[in-house]
């Protein structure tokens, strides 16, 4: 009987019922899940929101959760393929993108929330809409920075002979893009989306139970949930928590993440094939659905000729030469310069808004930083320094560890398939939510918050480092790999003389964004409550944090500024050299 039911099942899979079956529930479930989040978003703002704790609120406050989250991902998405591509072929606009990208992800959520959340509250005094909005974005600020970065890295990295198979086709920007830049970014893309969810998930405390001085903007999630439960030392609930962000992590890994790290492989540069294959259950059921089937068959006919209205539409003036800028005009054989194509004013358009907008914010910041004293920017700037000594000791425990063990596990497809789902998970869970055991252990070893804040800081910032090597590491061909085993270079050679070199461009954007991770985490790592006790270690962190919820905006303000200059000066001066190293001495396509 049992062996007739097993057949049953296999016969439904591979007939593709089963997966056509789940693909309904799957719409189903995310209809009914819309429709409650819509209520929600809907619903008369209240003055004060009281989170539940008992355990049957937790599975809709996890979906609340989840839908923010996602949201923000499919904002963080596009931003990064518009905002990095642009700095990437338009040479002009990259000298004012890429500073500001080093700005952006050096300030911290507590430093854009005060002003976003009055701002769009405002906008819908009469619902929950506006302050759901700034959940989002706020989400979007832990998510944004670092895929842009890789995608950025992975456009100026692109191999010539890529490049050149653009130019033998005839490729316009458009088709350069899909079928040859997106392929090419695909991977590290996709690995450091993970790490951007998990970057979202990390300050979810933060965005579901802000509250501004005497004003509370708390909405009710698992956040918030953890965070009222640590507040009043209930254990239960904050394991209830625990548990239900771990089934959250796992379900997005199985049904999300890992398909998309499946599917990416195929994207891989080499002449030889993979030793070991990896897969996914999940991605295997879908390939076996007529509904995808249809659904793709449809989406290629509409994706092609909106592709082509796109490439009218944005006309490159001369596509056919690779690493030109899109915006800068070719002379023709005549003599005579092209007319400036839609693409180039539009370009140059936005790039002039952008800095309109840039010049008003500063004017904004300006009357704010008035106010400030020469000893309070003096403070100010000791605090920054002491958080940069944690910030520097975070990144080089992080990368003592996750550069072996990244190297470890990407070069293993077998060791990838088992360990992958895990370190997802431990990438993802939000570290804050670990905070009360961690302080409670440091207590027991007499740690004081000065030296455990970087240990805090470590549990949210190591794994930008690990996915990044874990990406590299994946990405190294194998012919190089074959290579290195024929002339026998194992050990220490093997690693100095191949996979450092070839993992090196991705170790650099790790670095990047974890020191970007690190002064963000700064804000909950150098300020804990726990228990009714509050911790407080001097730095910037808990400078910043401390401002945003009482409200002291212009010391907010020059605490922002401080730890902005900070991290654009060591961008320039640190990273933006080994970025140079990494694209010049171990580019593999040079």
């Amino acid at each position: 009987m049992v062996w007739g039911q097993s057949g049953a099942v296999m016969a439904l899979y591979h007939s593709g019922v089963l997966a056509d079956i789940v693909i309904i529930l799957g719409i189903l479930g995310v209809f009914y899940g819309i429709t409650q989040v819509g209520r929600e978003w809907a619903g008369v703002l209240r003055p004060t929101v009281v989170i539940d704790l008992s355990f049957r609120a937790l599975p809709r406050y996890t979906l609340f959760s989840l839908v923010r989250g996602l949201a923000a991902y499919c904002i963080s998405f596009l931003f990064t393929i518009v905002y990095g591509y642009w700095a990437a072929k338009d040479r002009l606009a990259e000298r004012l993108l890429v500073p500001i990208l080093d700005i952006l992800q050096s300030i911290p959520v507590l430093g854009f929330m005060p002003g976003v959340v009055l701002a769009l509250v405002s906008v819908f005094p009469n619902s929950n809409t506006g302050l759901e909005l700034a959940a989002v974005f706020m989400i979007f600020t832990g998510q944004a920075w670092n895929m842009t970065f890789s995608f950025y890295n992975s456009l100026k990295s692109v191999p010539r002979e890529l490049q050149e198979a653009g130019t033998i086709y005839h490729f316009n920007w458009w088709q350069r893009l899909t079928q040859i830049e997106m392929p090419y970014s695909a991977i590290g893309l996709i690995w450091n989306s993970m790490m951007s969810m998990a970057g979202g998930w990390f300050f979810l405390m933060v965005t579901e139970a802000f509250q501004l001085g005497n004003r509370d903007f708390r909405l009710p999630g698992i956040g918030s949930y953890m965070s009222v439960a640590v507040e009043k030392g209930d254990v239960p609930a904050m394991a209830a928590a625990v548990v239900a962000m771990v089934l959250m992590i796992v379900a997005l890994d199985q049904l999300l993440w890992r398909p998309m790290v499946v599917w990416a492989q195929k994207f891989r540069i080499e002449d030889t094939s993979q030793e070991e294959s990896m897969d996914s259950w999940f991605l295997d059921l879908l390939h076996h659905s007529h509904i995808l089937r249809w659904i793709g068959a449809a989406n290629s006919s509409i994706g092609h000729a909106f592709g082509s209205l796109i490439s009218r539409f944005f006309r490159h003036p001369h596509r056919n030469m690779p690493g030109n800028s899109p915006v800068v005009s070719a002379p023709t054989g005549h003599g005579e310069p092209n007319r400036p194509s839609f693409s180039v004013v539009f370009a140059r358009v936005l790039f002039f808004l952008l800095a309109a907008g840039l010049v008003f914010a500063l004017a904004q910041v300006i009357r704010l930083l008035i106010s400030v004293r020469i000893g309070e920017w003096l403070r100010l700037l000791r605090s920054d320094l002491l958080t940069l000594a944690r910030v520097t000791a975070a990144i080089a425990l992080g990368t003592l560890w996750a550069l072996p063990v990244g190297l470890r596990i990407g070069l293993s497809p077998k060791l990838s398939r088992i360990m992958q789902p895990i370190v997802q998970v431990a990438a993802s869970f939000p570290a804050p939510m670990l905070f009360p055991a961690v302080i409670l252990l440091l207590a027991l070893l007499r740690v004081n918050i000065g030296f455990g804040s970087v240990v805090l800081m470590l549990l949210g910032t190591q794994w930008y480092i690990l996915f990044n090597v874990i990406a590299g590491a994946q990405a190294i061909p194998s012919d190089l790999k074959e290579a290195a085993a024929s002339y026998r270079i194992t050990g220490r050679q093997r690693f100095w003389s191949l996979y450092l070199p070839a993992t090196f461009p991705y170790l650099v954007t790790g670095w990047v964004t974890a020191t970007g991770g690190a002064w963000n985490a700064s804000i909950v790592a150098e300020i804990v409550t726990f228990r009714g006790q509050t911790l407080r270690a001097q730095g910037i962190g808990s400078v910043i944090s401390e401002a945003a919820f009482g409200a002291k905006f212009a010391e907010l303000a020059a605490a922002i500024l401080i730890m902005s200059l900070t991290v654009v000066l060591i961008n320039r001066f640190v990273w933006r050299r080994l970025y140079a190293v990494a694209s010049t001495q171990y580019n593999l396509s040079k």
